[in-house]
């Protein structure tokens, strides 16, 4: 056996319908389409999530919520998180160049400083949001917060 003698079993292929080619071959006229309707015409598609004119799911579903798209995302820092940083890269200052710089944050996050947790040394912090607890904790070591 070699590659050029190779043939599928019999009975594996058969040939395909060939419509279209008259009346004569029992194939023509509609050519198996049947009267009519938008499947019997040409350039015929089913749509997208076409389920045969009943309501599409899509549109059946109560729609929910709003996104609002002028929200403003900040990346929370927590001030045990700031004084984790501070201890371990070494730093009086902490501000948003820093922070990309070290790959706490990317280069275009806003960051919103939040109160959880303590801070036992002076630092000085900018960021582009602050919370009142955060700033009294802050504050009350003896550093400062710039909002950027």
């Amino acid at each position: 056996m070699e590659l050029h003698n190779l043939r599928p079993a019999k009975g594996a292929t058969h040939h395909d319908k060939r419509v279209g080619r008259g009346t004569g071959s029992g194939r023509g006229g509609t050519s198996t389409r049947g009267h009519k309707g938008d499947k019997s015409r040409s350039g015929h598609k089913r749509k997208r999530n076409f389920e045969g004119g009943q309501m599409p799911l899509q549109m059946r579903l109560p729609k929910v919520g709003f996104k609002n798209p002028n929200r403003i995302e900040y990346v929370p820092l927590n001030i045990a998180r700031i004084q984790m940083i501070a201890e371990k890269f070494g730093l009086d200052t902490i501000n948003i160049e820093t922070l990309a710089e070290k790959g706490i944050i990317k280069k275009n996050d806003r960051v919103k400083v939040l109160g959880g947790g303590k801070l036992s040394k002076k630092l000085t912090i900018a960021a582009h949001a602050c919370s009142a607890s955060a700033k009294q904790t802050i504050e009350e070591q003896g550093g400062s917060i710039n909002l950027v």
